[in-house]
This record gives C-alpha cells, sequence and structure tokens, in this order.
C-alpha cells in the first residue's frame, strides 16, 4: 500500500515494496503495482523517483537539471 512520508514540510509518496520515493501518488502505485508482479523494479518507473527510505530514514536524491 503506497503512503505519505514527509520530509521538511513536504510529502513524498512511499513504494512500501522497493521503498522508493515519488512526487506523485499515481506513480507511487504504477511502482507498486510493477514490484509486486514482477518481483522487481522498473527501470522507467524508477526513474521517476524523487529519493529512497532507508532503515527509516527518507534520503532525497539531487539530481542535476
Amino acid at each position: 500500500m503506497v503512503r505519505s512520508v514527509k520530509k521538511s514540510g513536504s510529502a513524498v509518496y512511499l513504494c512500501e515494496l522497493c521503498m522508493f520515493t515519488y512526487k506523485g501518488r499515481e506513480t507511487a502505485q504504477e511502482c507498486e503495482k510493477f514490484c509486486k508482479a514482477h518481483k522487481g523494479c522498473s527501470m522507467e518507473i524508477t526513474k521517476h523517483s524523487v529519493g529512497i527510505l532507508d532503515a527509516g530514514n527518507l534520503i532525497l536524491f539531487k539530481r542535476k537539471e
């Protein structure tokens, strides 16, 4: 089940299977659906991730624009 995680006042959405986080709930749901069906991640989906939850700590990625 996708859930919301907050850090510094902004919310991101977590795929509870792979622990990647996304800005949009729909992308997190798509990720979770793929992870469940294929027992692994889709590179097409995870390239949109904004971070990962690791040992209870939310780590946000820094990306070059």
